[in-house]
């Protein structure tokens, strides 16, 4: 105990320090910030390991990370309060009146993007010399399609982009990441059945329950809790009610093998709309959102950190690096199809503007919900590239495309255009 103790007391000093020196000197974006400096950190101490291993200061702090076991921390601890306080600032107005083309990018889209990703890194595994199975380049697809909603929402908060395109940005991330657990949870089941044959009836009874389970749980937990607090007027007990609304839908949707983020991000809906209008009182209102945001400010900061610092612990080989580089396009590029194929089919791409897929697709942002799915994949020889390309993606599309999403909206969507026309 005294260990993981020791670990929590770095990662909050490293936050403090890191946070004032962004703040001070570099002036990104906080969660950007933090993980520039963290990542240049951890290859600094790397180098100084390698010239001088006497000093052990990449071995120190490596130990400190072994500490926190990442996939664990994030998916079973910091991932349920992270979606609850993102979906407590969605207007479930602009989500309602979205829902087709949210719906087919969050569910078609990532099933579409899992299989142009996994065929596609099939062929550049066995071209970079790693020939790994194609069903673990599935596993890889699924676990890297979902758009993270902590990195998604946390870039939208520094950049300017129009309401109503936000709400589709936000309403896709919140969503697919608890689909993309799902179709990953069954992939990678799949490829650890052992020759055991595993049918599609199998595969969508297991999406449905999942899915549509998640979905109820979230809805009647959040019910409960919503009219528990319109009959109590006291915010320090409402706060409690939701902080118990999160842990507890979030156990209980394991216990009942059902999305967990699926579920909470339901909840989390249902009390940010109709649970601050019809069952708070203002005071109560104020409160409890000033909480939930210090909440989720201080999970992302130590979220993001941990990120940047992940690369103390990721393996690296030059066959791994040739991966990473050919999967950084792929991704984007079936990021694109996922975006654009569902939504013209459907016949929703009227809703956008000319520039709306290219926005849609850059700032499709992956972040630590992958990273952690990666970790959790069982130990075989499939692992390493797997969480090492992972890593090179994620660290790419935080920096990068989170840097220049804001330019690019600017660019694609005149100031003049009218908010109701995105």
């Amino acid at each position: 105990m005294h260990g993981i103790f020791d670990a929590i007391a770095v990662l909050f000093g490293l936050a403090a320090v890191f946070g004032y020196v962004n703040h001070t000197l570099l002036k990104l974006p906080r969660t950007i910030g933090l993980v520039v400096i963290a990542l240049l950190t951890s290859l600094v101490l790397l180098a100084v390991d390698a010239a001088r291993p006497e000093f052990g200061l990449g071995t120190s702090l490596r130990s400190a990370l072994l500490e926190i076991d990442f996939s664990e921390t994030l998916m079973q601890g910091m991932l349920s309060f992270l979606l609850f306080a993102g979906a407590l600032h969605v207007d479930l107005g602009e989500l309602a009146g979205r829902k087709w083309a949210i719906g087919s990018m969050a569910t078609f889209g990532v099933l579409i993007s899992t299989v142009l990703v996994g065929l596609a890194m099939w062929g550049v595994f066995r071209l970079t010399g790693l020939d790994l199975p194609l069903i673990y380049c599935l596993v890889f697809g699924a676990l890297i399609s979902p758009t993270d909603p902590v990195a998604v929402l946390g870039i939208l908060k520094t950049t300017r982009v129009p309401p109503s395109l936000e709400a589709k940005i936000a309403g896709e991330s919140l969503f697919n990441d608890g689909v993309g657990v799902v179709v990953f949870a069954v992939i990678l089941g799949i490829a650890g059945s052992a020759g055991e044959p595993v049918g599609p009836g199998d595969v969508a009874l297991l999406f449905f329950q999942e899915a549509v389970g998640g979905a109820l749980l979230g809805l009647a937990t959040g019910l409960l809790v919503y009219y528990v607090m319109r009959r109590v007027d006291e915010y320090n007990l409402e706060i409690i009610l939701t902080l118990a609304l999160v842990t507890v839908t979030y156990q209980l949707a394991g216990a009942l093998h059902v999305s967990g983020p699926i579920a909470v991000v339901v909840a989390g809906l249902l009390i940010g709309n109709h649970g601050t209008r019809f069952a708070m009182s203002e005071r109560t209102r104020e409160h409890l959102l000033n909480f939930w945001t210090l909440v989720d400010e201080i999970l992302n900061a130590l979220l993001f950190l941990l990120i940047g610092l992940e690369v103390l612990l990721i393996p690296t080989t030059v066959h791994y690096l040739a991966a990473a580089l050919l999967a950084i396009p792929i991704v984007l590029a079936a990021r694109f199809v996922a975006v654009a194929l569902p939504i013209t089919l459907l016949g929703t791409f009227r809703e956008f503007t000319r520039g709306a897929i290219p926005i849609l697709t850059w700032g499709g942002l992956r972040g630590g919900i992958s990273v952690a799915l990666a970790l959790s994949v069982p130990e075989s020889e499939a692992k390493g590239p797997i969480v090492a390309v992972t890593y090179a993606v994620v660290v790419f599309s935080i920096i990068v495309q989170g840097l220049t999403i804001g330019p690019l909206a600017r660019r694609l969507v005149p100031p003049a255009r009218a908010p109701h026309e995105l």
